[in-house]
Protein backbone atom coordinates (compact mmCIF):
# COMPACT_ATOMS: atom_id res chain seq x y z
CA UNK A 1 0.00 0.00 0.00
CA UNK A 2 2.91 2.32 0.50
CA UNK A 3 4.05 1.79 -2.93
CA UNK A 4 0.57 2.90 -3.99
CA UNK A 5 0.11 6.09 -2.16
CA UNK A 6 2.51 7.51 -0.35
CA UNK A 7 1.06 9.45 2.34
CA UNK A 8 -2.33 8.42 3.91
CA UNK A 9 -3.96 10.22 6.58
CA UNK A 10 -4.56 9.65 10.03
CA UNK A 11 -7.97 7.96 9.25
CA UNK A 12 -6.63 5.63 6.42
CA UNK A 13 -4.02 4.48 8.47
CA UNK A 14 -6.36 3.31 11.28
CA UNK A 15 -8.67 2.02 8.76
CA UNK A 16 -6.18 0.17 7.28
CA UNK A 17 -4.37 -0.94 10.59
CA UNK A 18 -7.80 -2.05 11.62
CA UNK A 19 -8.91 -3.73 8.20
CA UNK A 20 -5.35 -5.69 8.82
CA UNK A 21 -5.82 -6.80 11.98
CA UNK A 22 -9.22 -7.69 11.56
CA UNK A 23 -8.71 -10.21 7.94
CA UNK A 24 -5.49 -11.36 10.38
CA UNK A 25 -7.61 -12.85 12.85
CA UNK A 26 -10.14 -13.95 9.93
CA UNK A 27 -7.19 -15.85 8.94
CA UNK A 28 -5.98 -17.56 12.18
CA UNK A 29 -10.09 -18.34 12.31
CA UNK A 30 -9.56 -20.26 8.84
CA UNK A 31 -6.80 -22.22 10.08
CA UNK A 32 -9.02 -23.90 12.78
CA UNK A 33 -11.84 -24.21 10.40
CA UNK A 34 -13.23 -26.90 7.45
CA UNK A 35 -11.77 -24.13 5.09
CA UNK A 36 -10.34 -24.83 1.85
CA UNK A 37 -7.09 -24.60 1.41
CA UNK A 38 -8.01 -22.39 -2.07
CA UNK A 39 -10.31 -20.18 0.38
CA UNK A 40 -7.52 -19.83 2.47
CA UNK A 41 -5.41 -18.85 0.11
CA UNK A 42 -7.56 -16.74 -1.47
CA UNK A 43 -7.60 -14.41 1.78
CA UNK A 44 -4.10 -14.63 2.23
CA UNK A 45 -3.69 -13.38 -1.16
CA UNK A 46 -6.38 -10.75 -1.02
CA UNK A 47 -4.48 -9.24 2.49
CA UNK A 48 -0.91 -9.45 0.92
CA UNK A 49 -2.71 -6.62 -1.72
CA UNK A 50 -2.92 -4.47 0.85
CA UNK A 51 0.90 -3.77 0.38
CA UNK A 52 0.64 -3.47 -3.43
CA UNK A 53 -0.17 -1.34 -6.25
CA UNK A 54 -3.88 -1.56 -7.48
CA UNK A 55 -5.16 -4.87 -9.38
CA UNK A 56 -7.74 -3.70 -12.56
CA UNK A 57 -8.57 -7.13 -14.04
CA UNK A 58 -10.32 -6.98 -17.09
CA UNK A 59 -12.33 -10.14 -17.77
CA UNK A 60 -14.96 -11.09 -20.50
CA UNK A 61 -15.18 -14.01 -23.30
CA UNK A 62 -12.48 -14.51 -25.68
CA UNK A 63 -13.00 -12.18 -29.27
CA UNK A 64 -15.10 -9.40 -26.86
CA UNK A 65 -11.89 -7.59 -27.85
CA UNK A 66 -10.35 -7.21 -24.65
CA UNK A 67 -6.76 -6.77 -25.77
CA UNK A 68 -7.90 -4.44 -27.99
CA UNK A 69 -9.60 -2.66 -25.20
CA UNK A 70 -6.06 -2.99 -22.90
CA UNK A 71 -4.18 -1.47 -26.35
CA UNK A 72 -7.03 1.19 -26.10
CA UNK A 73 -6.36 1.85 -22.38
CA UNK A 74 -3.18 2.21 -22.09
CA UNK A 75 -2.46 3.42 -25.80
CA UNK A 76 0.17 0.63 -26.66
CA UNK A 77 0.13 -2.74 -28.72
CA UNK A 78 1.07 -4.33 -25.67
CA UNK A 79 -1.25 -7.49 -25.96
CA UNK A 80 -1.49 -9.44 -29.17
CA UNK A 81 -5.20 -9.15 -30.82
CA UNK A 82 -6.77 -11.96 -33.32
CA UNK A 83 -10.49 -13.73 -33.92
CA UNK A 84 -8.96 -17.20 -32.19
CA UNK A 85 -8.19 -17.38 -27.96
CA UNK A 86 -5.01 -15.65 -28.41
CA UNK A 87 -4.90 -14.64 -24.50
CA UNK A 88 -4.08 -18.17 -23.09
CA UNK A 89 -2.25 -16.81 -20.30
CA UNK A 90 -3.19 -14.32 -17.73
CA UNK A 91 -0.91 -11.36 -18.11
CA UNK A 92 0.50 -9.00 -15.71
CA UNK A 93 1.15 -5.54 -17.09
CA UNK A 94 3.16 -3.40 -14.95
CA UNK A 95 5.20 -0.17 -15.20
CA UNK A 96 9.05 -0.10 -16.41
CA UNK A 97 11.53 1.75 -18.12
CA UNK A 98 11.55 -0.72 -20.50
CA UNK A 99 8.75 -3.05 -22.63
CA UNK A 100 9.63 -6.31 -21.82
CA UNK A 101 8.05 -10.01 -20.92
CA UNK A 102 8.98 -12.62 -18.94
CA UNK A 103 7.09 -16.15 -17.30
CA UNK A 104 6.34 -16.13 -13.47
CA UNK A 105 4.50 -18.70 -12.00
CA UNK A 106 0.96 -20.94 -12.41
CA UNK A 107 0.74 -19.93 -16.14
CA UNK A 108 1.17 -15.60 -15.59
CA UNK A 109 3.02 -13.81 -18.09
CA UNK A 110 4.72 -10.42 -16.19
CA UNK A 111 4.47 -7.13 -19.49
CA UNK A 112 6.08 -3.96 -18.45
CA UNK A 113 5.79 -0.52 -20.17
CA UNK A 114 6.79 2.92 -19.69
CA UNK A 115 2.73 3.84 -19.43
CA UNK A 116 1.55 6.69 -16.85
CA UNK A 117 -1.48 4.50 -16.18
CA UNK A 118 0.75 1.56 -14.63
CA UNK A 119 2.40 3.96 -12.36
CA UNK A 120 -0.18 3.43 -9.93
CA UNK A 121 -2.31 0.67 -11.34
CA UNK A 122 -1.15 -2.99 -12.16
CA UNK A 123 -3.48 -4.26 -14.84
CA UNK A 124 -4.68 -7.96 -15.72
CA UNK A 125 -5.49 -9.62 -18.93
CA UNK A 126 -7.12 -12.70 -18.25
CA UNK A 127 -8.15 -15.36 -20.84
CA UNK A 128 -12.00 -15.53 -21.93
CA UNK A 129 -14.40 -17.50 -19.91
CA UNK A 130 -15.09 -19.77 -22.71
CA UNK A 131 -11.78 -20.56 -23.49
CA UNK A 132 -11.10 -23.51 -25.22
CA UNK A 133 -8.56 -24.72 -23.00
CA UNK A 134 -10.79 -25.29 -19.97
CA UNK A 135 -7.62 -24.91 -17.48
CA UNK A 136 -7.20 -21.19 -18.47
CA UNK A 137 -10.84 -20.51 -17.85
CA UNK A 138 -10.01 -22.23 -13.95
CA UNK A 139 -6.89 -19.38 -13.96
CA UNK A 140 -8.87 -16.90 -14.64
CA UNK A 141 -11.84 -17.66 -11.84
CA UNK A 142 -8.44 -18.26 -9.47
CA UNK A 143 -6.93 -14.84 -10.28
CA UNK A 144 -10.48 -12.69 -9.79
CA UNK A 145 -10.55 -12.79 -5.66
CA UNK A 146 -7.01 -11.25 -6.04
CA UNK A 147 -8.64 -7.93 -8.08
CA UNK A 148 -9.33 -4.97 -6.75
CA UNK A 149 -12.00 -3.51 -9.81
CA UNK A 150 -13.05 -5.49 -12.71
CA UNK A 151 -13.75 -4.38 -16.10
CA UNK A 152 -16.18 -7.11 -17.63
CA UNK A 153 -16.06 -6.43 -21.38
CA UNK A 154 -18.88 -7.90 -23.61
CA UNK A 155 -18.83 -7.62 -27.36
CA UNK A 156 -22.25 -5.38 -28.73
CA UNK A 157 -23.24 -8.20 -31.25
CA UNK A 158 -23.45 -11.25 -28.52
CA UNK A 159 -23.98 -9.07 -25.16
CA UNK A 160 -24.00 -10.89 -22.02
CA UNK A 161 -23.62 -14.19 -23.36
CA UNK A 162 -24.24 -17.68 -20.66
CA UNK A 163 -20.55 -17.88 -20.09
CA UNK A 164 -20.43 -14.09 -19.14
CA UNK A 165 -23.50 -14.55 -17.04
CA UNK A 166 -21.93 -17.67 -15.02
CA UNK A 167 -18.95 -16.15 -14.49
CA UNK A 168 -20.18 -12.37 -13.47
CA UNK A 169 -22.03 -14.50 -10.54
CA UNK A 170 -18.74 -15.83 -9.32
CA UNK A 171 -17.14 -12.16 -9.41
CA UNK A 172 -20.36 -11.06 -7.48
CA UNK A 173 -19.83 -14.03 -5.09
CA UNK A 174 -16.50 -12.79 -4.16
CA UNK A 175 -17.75 -9.04 -3.56
CA UNK A 176 -15.85 -7.40 -5.93
CA UNK A 177 -16.73 -4.10 -7.83
CA UNK A 178 -17.62 -4.92 -11.25
CA UNK A 179 -17.74 -1.93 -14.35
CA UNK A 180 -19.59 -3.22 -17.30
CA UNK A 181 -17.71 -2.51 -20.98
CA UNK A 182 -20.17 -3.16 -23.98
CA UNK A 183 -17.07 -2.81 -26.50
CA UNK A 184 -17.52 -3.09 -30.52
CA UNK A 185 -20.30 -0.35 -30.93
CA UNK A 186 -18.99 -0.01 -33.78
CA UNK A 187 -20.55 -2.33 -35.48
CA UNK A 188 -24.05 -1.98 -35.09
CA UNK A 189 -25.91 0.02 -36.74
CA UNK A 190 -27.58 3.11 -35.21
CA UNK A 191 -28.30 4.95 -32.19
CA UNK A 192 -31.57 2.81 -31.64
CA UNK A 193 -29.48 -0.23 -31.80
CA UNK A 194 -27.05 0.78 -29.35
CA UNK A 195 -30.13 1.53 -26.81
CA UNK A 196 -30.76 -1.64 -27.34
CA UNK A 197 -28.14 -3.49 -26.27
CA UNK A 198 -27.64 -0.87 -23.55
CA UNK A 199 -30.76 -1.81 -22.11
CA UNK A 200 -30.36 -5.68 -22.33
CA UNK A 201 -27.12 -5.93 -20.41
CA UNK A 202 -28.65 -3.47 -18.21
CA UNK A 203 -31.86 -5.55 -17.05
CA UNK A 204 -29.43 -8.68 -17.39
CA UNK A 205 -26.63 -7.34 -14.90
CA UNK A 206 -29.67 -6.43 -12.18
CA UNK A 207 -30.26 -10.26 -12.01
CA UNK A 208 -26.76 -10.63 -11.70
CA UNK A 209 -24.99 -8.48 -9.87
CA UNK A 210 -27.72 -7.24 -8.26
CA UNK A 211 -27.68 -3.43 -8.41
CA UNK A 212 -27.99 -0.63 -11.05
CA UNK A 213 -24.65 -1.66 -12.68
CA UNK A 214 -21.90 1.10 -14.17
CA UNK A 215 -21.92 0.81 -18.00
CA UNK A 216 -20.17 1.90 -20.49
CA UNK A 217 -20.42 1.48 -23.95
CA UNK A 218 -16.90 1.44 -26.71
CA UNK A 219 -15.48 1.33 -29.32
CA UNK A 220 -11.80 -0.16 -28.80
CA UNK A 221 -10.64 -0.05 -32.30
CA UNK A 222 -11.65 3.49 -32.41
CA UNK A 223 -10.48 4.53 -29.39
CA UNK A 224 -6.72 3.00 -30.71
CA UNK A 225 -6.85 4.22 -33.81
CA UNK A 226 -7.72 7.59 -32.17
CA UNK A 227 -4.89 7.61 -30.36
CA UNK A 228 -2.53 6.34 -33.51
CA UNK A 229 -3.19 9.44 -35.34
CA UNK A 230 -6.49 9.43 -36.14
CA UNK A 231 -8.52 11.95 -33.68
CA UNK A 232 -12.06 11.86 -35.60
CA UNK A 233 -13.03 8.56 -34.33
CA UNK A 234 -12.15 9.49 -30.43
CA UNK A 235 -15.78 11.07 -29.92
CA UNK A 236 -17.64 8.14 -31.80
CA UNK A 237 -15.50 5.20 -29.62
CA UNK A 238 -17.41 6.39 -26.46
CA UNK A 239 -13.53 6.29 -24.40
CA UNK A 240 -13.58 9.58 -23.01
CA UNK A 241 -15.98 9.11 -20.50
CA UNK A 242 -14.65 5.27 -19.52
CA UNK A 243 -11.60 7.02 -19.20
CA UNK A 244 -12.58 10.00 -17.13
CA UNK A 245 -14.23 7.29 -14.75
CA UNK A 246 -11.10 5.32 -13.92
CA UNK A 247 -9.31 8.79 -13.63
CA UNK A 248 -11.66 9.97 -11.48
CA UNK A 249 -12.76 6.48 -9.53
CA UNK A 250 -9.54 5.40 -9.31
CA UNK A 251 -7.88 8.95 -8.05
CA UNK A 252 -5.74 8.46 -4.44
CA UNK A 253 -9.05 8.00 -2.47
CA UNK A 254 -10.70 6.23 -5.04
CA UNK A 255 -8.02 3.32 -4.86
CA UNK A 256 -7.53 2.93 -1.34
CA UNK A 257 -11.41 2.46 -0.81
CA UNK A 258 -11.52 0.02 -3.47
CA UNK A 259 -8.40 -1.57 -2.13
CA UNK A 260 -9.55 -2.16 1.37
CA UNK A 261 -13.01 -3.18 -0.38
CA UNK A 262 -11.28 -6.26 -2.03
CA UNK A 263 -10.02 -8.06 1.09
CA UNK A 264 -12.76 -6.77 2.88
CA UNK A 265 -15.36 -8.65 0.22
CA UNK A 266 -13.35 -11.59 -0.07
CA UNK A 267 -13.32 -11.60 3.77
CA UNK A 268 -17.40 -11.40 3.38
CA UNK A 269 -17.71 -14.07 1.30
CA UNK A 270 -15.58 -16.60 3.15
CA UNK A 271 -17.50 -16.24 6.41
CA UNK A 272 -20.83 -16.50 4.50
CA UNK A 273 -19.33 -19.70 2.88
CA UNK A 274 -17.85 -20.80 6.47
CA UNK A 275 -21.24 -19.55 8.35
CA UNK A 276 -23.35 -22.36 5.79
CA UNK A 277 -20.95 -25.23 6.45
CA UNK A 278 -21.42 -24.25 9.73
CA UNK A 279 -24.61 -24.60 9.87
CA UNK A 280 -24.89 -27.46 7.78
CA UNK A 281 -22.45 -29.56 10.10
CA UNK A 282 -24.70 -28.29 13.11
CA UNK A 283 -27.81 -29.43 11.60
CA UNK A 284 -26.13 -33.25 10.94
CA UNK A 285 -24.63 -33.15 14.67
CA UNK A 286 -28.40 -32.61 15.88
CA UNK A 287 -29.37 -35.37 13.92
CA UNK A 288 -26.52 -37.11 15.16
CA UNK A 289 -27.63 -36.38 18.54
CA UNK A 290 -30.69 -37.81 18.05
CA UNK A 291 -29.58 -40.48 16.98
CA UNK A 292 -26.99 -40.83 20.52
CA UNK A 293 -30.22 -39.96 22.14
CA UNK A 294 -32.27 -42.65 20.24
CA UNK A 295 -29.56 -44.90 21.36
CA UNK A 296 -29.94 -43.99 25.15
CA UNK A 297 -33.25 -44.24 24.45
CA UNK A 298 -33.48 -47.95 23.49
CA UNK A 299 -30.82 -48.51 26.07
CA UNK A 300 -33.01 -47.19 29.19
CA UNK A 301 -35.81 -48.64 27.88
CA UNK A 302 -34.45 -52.32 27.43
CA UNK A 303 -33.02 -51.50 30.78
CA UNK A 304 -36.69 -51.43 32.13
CA UNK A 305 -37.93 -54.16 30.32
CA UNK A 306 -34.92 -56.45 31.45
CA UNK A 307 -35.64 -55.10 35.37
CA UNK A 308 -39.22 -56.00 34.83
CA UNK A 309 -39.20 -58.94 33.32
CA UNK A 310 -36.20 -59.99 35.70
CA UNK A 311 -38.16 -59.55 38.48
CA UNK A 312 -41.30 -61.75 37.17
CA UNK A 313 -38.88 -64.44 36.39
CA UNK A 314 -37.22 -63.85 39.84
CA UNK A 315 -40.55 -64.19 41.56
CA UNK A 316 -41.20 -67.61 39.37
CA UNK A 317 -38.44 -69.22 41.36
CA UNK A 318 -39.56 -67.48 44.98
CA UNK A 319 -43.15 -68.82 44.38
CA UNK A 320 -41.04 -72.58 44.28
CA UNK A 321 -39.94 -71.98 47.84
CA UNK A 322 -42.84 -70.67 48.80
CA UNK A 323 -44.77 -73.61 47.61
CA UNK A 324 -42.07 -75.57 49.42
CA UNK A 325 -42.95 -73.97 52.72
CA UNK A 326 -46.38 -74.78 51.99
CA UNK A 327 -45.55 -78.34 51.30
CA UNK A 328 -43.27 -78.17 54.84
CA UNK A 329 -45.96 -76.93 56.93
CA UNK A 330 -48.31 -79.80 55.77
CA UNK A 331 -45.75 -82.33 56.54
CA UNK A 332 -45.28 -81.40 59.88
CA UNK A 333 -49.10 -80.91 59.99
CA UNK A 334 -49.46 -84.98 59.11
CA UNK A 335 -46.42 -86.09 60.29
CA UNK A 336 -46.11 -84.53 63.94
CA UNK A 337 -49.76 -85.85 65.65
CA UNK A 338 -50.40 -89.17 67.77
CA UNK A 339 -51.27 -91.30 64.87
CA UNK A 340 -47.55 -91.39 63.18
CA UNK A 341 -45.50 -91.69 66.97
CA UNK A 342 -44.74 -95.33 65.70
CA UNK A 343 -43.23 -93.52 62.48
CA UNK A 344 -41.78 -90.50 64.12
CA UNK A 345 -38.83 -92.32 65.97
CA UNK A 346 -37.83 -94.14 62.75
CA UNK A 347 -35.53 -91.60 61.62
CA UNK A 348 -34.43 -92.85 58.56
CA UNK A 349 -38.17 -92.95 57.11
CA UNK A 350 -39.25 -89.27 58.27
CA UNK A 351 -36.17 -87.72 56.50
CA UNK A 352 -37.07 -89.86 53.12
CA UNK A 353 -40.52 -89.15 53.29
CA UNK A 354 -39.03 -84.90 53.86
CA UNK A 355 -37.18 -84.90 50.82
CA UNK A 356 -39.64 -86.26 48.71
CA UNK A 357 -42.65 -84.61 50.11
CA UNK A 358 -41.30 -81.28 50.98
CA UNK A 359 -37.95 -80.84 48.29
CA UNK A 360 -39.33 -83.00 45.57
CA UNK A 361 -38.41 -81.63 42.39
CA UNK A 362 -37.68 -77.65 43.38
CA UNK A 363 -34.28 -77.89 42.94
CA UNK A 364 -34.89 -79.25 39.50
CA UNK A 365 -37.23 -76.48 38.83
CA UNK A 366 -35.22 -74.10 39.78
CA UNK A 367 -32.78 -74.60 37.40
CA UNK A 368 -34.73 -74.72 34.93
CA UNK A 369 -35.97 -71.58 35.47
CA UNK A 370 -32.58 -70.68 36.01
CA UNK A 371 -31.45 -71.69 32.87
CA UNK A 372 -34.75 -70.20 31.24
CA UNK A 373 -33.45 -66.89 32.69
CA UNK A 374 -30.13 -67.08 31.41
CA UNK A 375 -31.40 -67.65 27.35
CA UNK A 376 -33.87 -65.32 28.01
CA UNK A 377 -31.29 -62.70 28.93
CA UNK A 378 -28.51 -64.19 26.57
CA UNK A 379 -31.77 -63.55 23.59
CA UNK A 380 -32.48 -60.10 24.49
CA UNK A 381 -28.60 -58.81 24.66
CA UNK A 382 -28.38 -60.05 21.23
CA UNK A 383 -31.69 -58.46 20.13
CA UNK A 384 -29.94 -55.14 21.80
CA UNK A 385 -27.05 -55.25 19.70
CA UNK A 386 -28.97 -55.99 16.61
CA UNK A 387 -31.35 -53.35 17.01
CA UNK A 388 -28.15 -50.38 17.56
CA UNK A 389 -27.01 -52.42 14.70
CA UNK A 390 -29.75 -51.67 12.69
CA UNK A 391 -29.97 -47.67 13.25
CA UNK A 392 -26.04 -47.23 12.20
CA UNK A 393 -27.09 -49.10 9.49
CA UNK A 394 -29.79 -46.84 8.68
CA UNK A 395 -27.36 -43.58 9.13
CA UNK A 396 -25.02 -45.05 7.44
CA UNK A 397 -27.45 -44.76 4.10
CA UNK A 398 -28.27 -41.46 4.68
CA UNK A 399 -24.58 -40.86 4.56
CA UNK A 400 -24.68 -42.18 1.57
CA UNK A 401 -27.44 -40.50 -0.41
CA UNK A 402 -25.85 -37.04 1.27
CA UNK A 403 -22.32 -37.03 0.03
CA UNK A 404 -21.72 -34.87 -3.04
CA UNK A 405 -18.83 -36.03 -5.63
CA UNK A 406 -17.69 -39.17 -6.35
CA UNK A 407 -14.78 -39.09 -3.94
CA UNK A 408 -16.79 -38.81 -0.78
CA UNK A 409 -16.11 -36.50 1.72
CA UNK A 410 -13.02 -34.42 1.83
CA UNK A 411 -10.34 -35.93 5.46
CA UNK A 412 -10.46 -33.79 8.33
CA UNK A 413 -14.04 -32.36 7.33
CA UNK A 414 -16.99 -33.10 9.70
CA UNK A 415 -18.64 -35.34 6.75
CA UNK A 416 -15.45 -37.66 6.76
CA UNK A 417 -14.69 -37.98 10.72
CA UNK A 418 -19.19 -38.50 11.19
CA UNK A 419 -18.92 -41.26 8.49
CA UNK A 420 -15.57 -43.06 9.52
CA UNK A 421 -17.03 -43.21 13.01
CA UNK A 422 -20.36 -44.27 11.99
CA UNK A 423 -19.06 -47.02 10.30
CA UNK A 424 -16.85 -48.20 13.06
CA UNK A 425 -19.37 -48.35 15.29
CA UNK A 426 -21.66 -50.07 12.42
CA UNK A 427 -18.89 -52.78 12.29
CA UNK A 428 -18.83 -53.20 15.63
CA UNK A 429 -22.30 -53.72 16.22
CA UNK A 430 -22.09 -56.17 12.81
CA UNK A 431 -19.37 -57.87 14.11
CA UNK A 432 -21.43 -58.73 17.44
CA UNK A 433 -24.21 -60.00 16.00
CA UNK A 434 -22.51 -62.12 13.60
CA UNK A 435 -20.24 -63.69 16.09
CA UNK A 436 -22.77 -63.91 18.70
CA UNK A 437 -22.73 -67.72 20.34
CA UNK A 438 -25.56 -67.75 21.98
CA UNK A 439 -24.24 -71.21 23.55
CA UNK A 440 -21.57 -69.92 24.50
CA UNK A 441 -22.94 -66.84 26.08
CA UNK A 442 -25.58 -68.97 27.93
CA UNK A 443 -22.44 -71.05 29.16
CA UNK A 444 -20.43 -68.12 30.68
CA UNK A 445 -23.78 -66.38 32.66
CA UNK A 446 -24.84 -69.63 33.38
CA UNK A 447 -21.11 -69.95 35.56
CA UNK A 448 -21.11 -66.75 36.71
CA UNK A 449 -24.60 -67.26 38.18
CA UNK A 450 -23.87 -70.40 39.68
CA UNK A 451 -21.02 -69.69 41.20
CA UNK A 452 -21.98 -66.70 42.81
CA UNK A 453 -25.41 -68.71 44.07
CA UNK A 454 -23.42 -71.46 45.20
CA UNK A 455 -21.01 -69.57 47.31
CA UNK A 456 -23.74 -67.72 48.63
CA UNK A 457 -24.95 -71.22 50.01
CA UNK A 458 -21.55 -71.98 51.01
CA UNK A 459 -20.81 -74.74 48.84
CA UNK A 460 -19.37 -74.84 45.56
CA UNK A 461 -18.38 -77.46 42.47
CA UNK A 462 -22.38 -78.24 42.21
CA UNK A 463 -25.10 -76.57 40.24
CA UNK A 464 -27.59 -74.39 41.64
CA UNK A 465 -30.28 -76.58 41.57
CA UNK A 466 -27.85 -78.89 43.16
CA UNK A 467 -26.64 -76.89 45.84
CA UNK A 468 -30.56 -75.93 46.76
CA UNK A 469 -31.38 -79.63 47.28
CA UNK A 470 -27.87 -79.80 49.25
CA UNK A 471 -28.55 -76.27 51.31
CA UNK A 472 -31.64 -77.79 52.13
CA UNK A 473 -31.29 -81.53 52.90
CA UNK A 474 -28.78 -80.19 55.11
CA UNK A 475 -30.55 -77.21 56.50
CA UNK A 476 -33.66 -78.85 57.19
CA UNK A 477 -32.70 -81.05 60.31
CA UNK A 478 -35.64 -83.03 60.68
CA UNK A 479 -34.16 -85.52 63.35
CA UNK A 480 -33.47 -82.34 65.41
CA UNK A 481 -37.02 -81.68 65.37
CA UNK A 482 -38.18 -84.98 66.51
CA UNK A 483 -35.63 -84.75 68.90
CA UNK A 484 -37.51 -85.70 72.78
CA UNK A 485 -40.41 -87.07 71.14
CA UNK A 486 -39.89 -90.70 72.74
CA UNK A 487 -43.65 -91.82 73.33
CA UNK A 488 -47.04 -91.03 74.16
CA UNK A 489 -46.50 -90.15 77.54
CA UNK A 490 -45.58 -86.48 76.20
CA UNK A 491 -47.04 -86.26 72.98
CA UNK A 492 -50.45 -84.32 73.77
CA UNK A 493 -47.93 -81.57 75.54
CA UNK A 494 -44.42 -81.81 72.99
CA UNK A 495 -46.19 -82.67 69.54
CA UNK A 496 -48.13 -79.37 69.22
CA UNK A 497 -45.20 -77.42 70.79
CA UNK A 498 -42.71 -79.17 68.12
CA UNK A 499 -44.98 -78.58 65.12
CA UNK A 500 -44.88 -74.60 65.80
CA UNK A 501 -40.93 -74.53 66.51
CA UNK A 502 -40.63 -76.79 63.03
CA UNK A 503 -42.91 -74.86 60.87
CA UNK A 504 -41.22 -71.53 62.17
CA UNK A 505 -37.44 -72.98 61.66
CA UNK A 506 -39.18 -74.61 58.00
CA UNK A 507 -39.90 -70.72 57.29
CA UNK A 508 -36.63 -69.00 58.93
CA UNK A 509 -34.95 -72.11 56.80
CA UNK A 510 -36.36 -70.84 53.65
CA UNK A 511 -36.20 -67.36 54.04
CA UNK A 512 -32.37 -67.81 54.51
CA UNK A 513 -32.30 -70.29 51.34
CA UNK A 514 -34.87 -67.65 49.42
CA UNK A 515 -32.80 -64.38 50.62
CA UNK A 516 -29.18 -66.08 49.47
CA UNK A 517 -31.13 -67.63 46.03
CA UNK A 518 -32.80 -64.19 45.30
CA UNK A 519 -29.39 -62.15 46.35
CA UNK A 520 -26.97 -64.49 44.61
CA UNK A 521 -29.26 -64.56 41.02
CA UNK A 522 -29.85 -60.61 41.35
CA UNK A 523 -26.28 -59.46 42.19
CA UNK A 524 -25.11 -61.55 39.16
CA UNK A 525 -28.05 -60.94 36.64
CA UNK A 526 -27.71 -56.74 36.93
CA UNK A 527 -23.91 -57.03 36.94
CA UNK A 528 -24.36 -58.46 33.88
CA UNK A 529 -27.54 -55.90 32.42
CA UNK A 530 -24.87 -53.43 33.59
CA UNK A 531 -21.97 -55.41 31.52
CA UNK A 532 -24.21 -55.40 28.83
CA UNK A 533 -25.50 -51.64 28.40
CA UNK A 534 -21.93 -50.88 29.20
CA UNK A 535 -20.79 -52.50 26.44
CA UNK A 536 -23.30 -50.83 23.93
CA UNK A 537 -22.21 -47.31 25.32
CA UNK A 538 -18.58 -48.15 25.19
CA UNK A 539 -18.92 -49.11 21.12
CA UNK A 540 -20.94 -45.44 21.07
CA UNK A 541 -18.78 -43.53 23.19
CA UNK A 542 -16.16 -42.58 20.68
CA UNK A 543 -19.14 -41.08 18.75
CA UNK A 544 -20.68 -39.77 21.58
CA UNK A 545 -17.32 -37.71 22.31
CA UNK A 546 -17.17 -36.21 18.91
CA UNK A 547 -20.10 -35.43 18.83
CA UNK A 548 -20.39 -33.13 21.49
CA UNK A 549 -16.70 -31.88 21.03
CA UNK A 550 -17.25 -30.77 17.31
CA UNK A 551 -20.66 -28.93 18.27
CA UNK A 552 -18.49 -27.43 21.17
CA UNK A 553 -16.01 -26.76 18.35
CA UNK A 554 -17.96 -25.54 15.41
CA UNK A 555 -20.56 -22.94 18.05
CA UNK A 556 -16.96 -21.51 18.89
CA UNK A 557 -16.11 -21.04 14.96
CA UNK A 558 -19.44 -19.81 14.32
CA UNK A 559 -18.88 -17.06 17.03
CA UNK A 560 -15.77 -15.81 15.40
CA UNK A 561 -16.96 -15.56 12.65
CA UNK A 562 -19.93 -14.23 13.59
CA UNK A 563 -17.75 -11.20 15.64
CA UNK A 564 -15.20 -10.96 12.13
CA UNK A 565 -18.36 -10.23 9.73
CA UNK A 566 -19.82 -7.83 12.34
CA UNK A 567 -15.93 -6.03 12.20
CA UNK A 568 -15.65 -6.46 8.50
CA UNK A 569 -19.40 -4.66 8.20
CA UNK A 570 -18.23 -2.04 10.51
CA UNK A 571 -15.19 -1.19 8.36
CA UNK A 572 -16.76 -1.22 5.07
CA UNK A 573 -19.47 1.15 6.72
CA UNK A 574 -16.31 3.58 7.64
CA UNK A 575 -14.47 3.40 4.59
CA UNK A 576 -17.99 4.64 2.92
CA UNK A 577 -18.37 7.83 5.34
CA UNK A 578 -14.45 8.42 4.96
CA UNK A 579 -14.80 8.66 1.09
CA UNK A 580 -17.75 10.60 1.09
CA UNK A 581 -15.77 12.81 3.31
CA UNK A 582 -12.91 13.14 0.56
Amino acid sequence: MADEIQILSADQEELLKRTRDVLGNLRDALGQSSATPEDREALADSIRQLDELFLLVIAGEFNSGKSSFINALTGQDLQEVGVTPTTSHVHLLKYGEQVSSKPLEAGVWLHTAPVPLLENINIVDTPGTNAIVREHEALTAEFIPRSDLVLFVTSADRPFSESERGFLNEIKNWGKKIVLVINKIDILEGEGDLEKVMAFVREAAKNYIGADPTIFAVSARQAQRAKEGNPRLWDTSGFQALEDYIYDKLDDMGRFALKLSNPLGVGQKIISQQMGTIERDLASLEEDTALLDDIQRQTTIYDDDMQRNFDARLGEIDNLIFAMEKRGNEFFDETLRLGRIPDLVRRDKIEHEFEREVIGNTPQKIEERVGELIDWMVEQDLRQWTAVADVLRKKQEQHIGRIVGEGGPREGTLAYDRQRLVDSIGSKSREVVATYDKHLEAEKLSNSAREAVVGLLGISGIGIGAGVALFAATAFDVTGILTGVVGLTFGLLILPSRKRKAKAELAEKLRELRERLMDGLRTQFLREMERSARRIEDAVAPFSRFVRAEQSKLNVQRDKFVEAEAHIVGLKSQLQVLAADE
